[in-house]
C-alpha cells in the first residue's frame, strides 16, 4: 500500500489537471492565519488512515505580512548565518549586497528578487549609520513586501578584520595560484584570492 503513496498523493494534488501540480504560493502570499494543506491530509488519510499525517513545510512557515498598497518608508532586514542571527527584523533605509551580477542596492518597494552573493561587502544603511560586513557567499531573498532575507555562509564586521593578516593571506594565495598544477589546487587558490581580495577592498573602501 505504501508503495502507491506517491502516486496517490500526486493524483490528489493534481486534481485532474493532467499531471500539472498546483503551484505553491510565494512566502509573501502565505495567508495571515495558519492553514492546513487539506489536499495532502486527504490523500494521506486514504493511504494511511490509522496514522497522523506528517507536518508539511507549510505548517512551519511564519506568515508574512501582506504586500502593502503603498511603498513603506523602511526596509525590514533579516541577516542570518548558519550559527547565529546578525540582524533580525530591523527596519533600515537600504542594504547593498555583493551579488554575482554586481553590487545591488535594495530599497523599500524593491521588486521580488533572489540574488546569489559573491565574496564582498554587505552594507546596511540606517540614517547616517552604515554597518559593513564582509561575506563569503550566500543568497539574498528580496520579497515584494519590502522584507529582505539575507543568508551568508560566513560574515565578519569590517571593523574586526586585521589588515596585516589580509595582506599576508592575499600574498599566500596568489603564490599558491601561480604554482598550482591541478584543477583542484587552482580552484582552491582562486577562492582564497577572491575572498582576500574582497577583504582588502572592504578595508580600502
Amino acid at each position: 500500500m505504501y508503495r502507491q503513496a506517491p502516486r496517490l498523493l500526486i493524483r490528489a494534488l493534481d486534481g485532474g489537471r493532467g499531471g500539472r501540480l498546483i503551484g505553491r504560493a510565494f512566502s509573501t502570499d502565505v495567508p495571515a492565519a495558519s492553514v492546513e494543506d487539506s489536499a495532502f491530509v486527504e490523500a494521506w488519510k486514504k493511504v494511511a488512515p490509522n496514522l497522523e499525517p506528517p507536518k508539511t513545510p507549510l505548517s512551519f512557515m511564519r506568515p508574512r505580512p501582506p504586500t502593502p498598497s503603498s511603498i513603506p518608508s523602511k526596509l525590514t532586514v533579516n541577516f542570518v548565518l548558519p550559527y547565529q542571527s546578525e540582524i533580525s527584523n530591523k527596519e533600515v533605509d537600504m542594504v547593498i549586497v555583493p551579488a554575482t551580477t554586481g553590487q545591488m542596492g535594495v530599497l523599500p518597494g524593491h521588486v521580488a528578487t533572489i540574488a546569489e552573493l559573491k565574496p564582498g561587502v554587505l552594507s546596511v544603511h540606517d540614517g547616517n549609520e552604515v554597518t559593513k560586513y564582509v561575506v563569503s557567499s550566500g543568497f539574498a531573498f528580496i520579497h515584494a513586501n519590502s522584507i529582505a532575507d539575507i543568508v551568508a555562509v560566513e560574515a565578519v564586521p569590517v571593523d574586526r578584520i586585521d589588515p596585516s593578516l589580509v595582506q599576508k593571506g592575499l600574498a599566500d594565495f596568489t603564490q599558491k595560484l601561480s604554482s598550482a598544477t591541478t584543477d583542484l589546487e587552482k580552484a582552491e587558490a582562486q577562492i582564497g584570492v577572491d575572498v582576500h581580495s574582497a577583504l582588502n577592498a572592504a578595508l580600502s573602501g
